[in-house]
C-alpha cells in the first residue's frame, strides 16, 4: 500500500482523534469555518506528533482526499474553493450564561 493511502486510512481509523487533534491546534469547533491550508498544516501536524514526517506536497495530497473523505461524513459542508463549515456538533461551543 501506498504510503498516501497508509495515511488516509489512519486518518479514517482515528477520526475522532484526529479531529480532537485539530480541535486542539486550531478553532475548529461547531459551525466554524476551516480553511484547506488549515487541514494541510493540520495533516501535516498530526503525523508529526507520531514520528512520522511528511512533506508539504504530500501533505496537500492527504488534505484534498480528507476534505473530501469529511464531505462525504458530513462533518465538512463546503462554503468555497478554499474552506469548509464544520458540521460537528460534539464540538458546540457554549458561553457562560448562554440559554441554549
Amino acid at each position: 500500500m501506498e504510503n498516501r493511502e497508509k495515511y488516509i486510512e489512519i486518518i479514517k481509523r482515528d477520526k475522532k482523534v484526529f479531529l480532537q487533534f485539530l480541535k486542539a491546534k486550531f478553532p475548529f469547533f461547531h459551525n466554524s469555518n476551516f480553511f484547506f491550508r488549515d487541514l494541510q498544516y493540520g495533516i501535516q501536524m498530526y503525523f508529526g506528533s507520531k514520528g512520522i514526517k511528511i512533506t508539504l506536497a504530500v501533505s496537500e495530497e492527504l488534505a484534498i482526499e480528507v476534505g473530501k473523505y469529511l464531505e462525504v461524513e458530513n462533518i465538512f459542508v463546503t462554503v468555497n474553493q478554499h474552506g469548509w463549515r464544520i458540521n460537528y456538533p460534539e464540538f458546540v461551543t457554549t458561553v457562560s450564561g448562554d440559554p441554549f
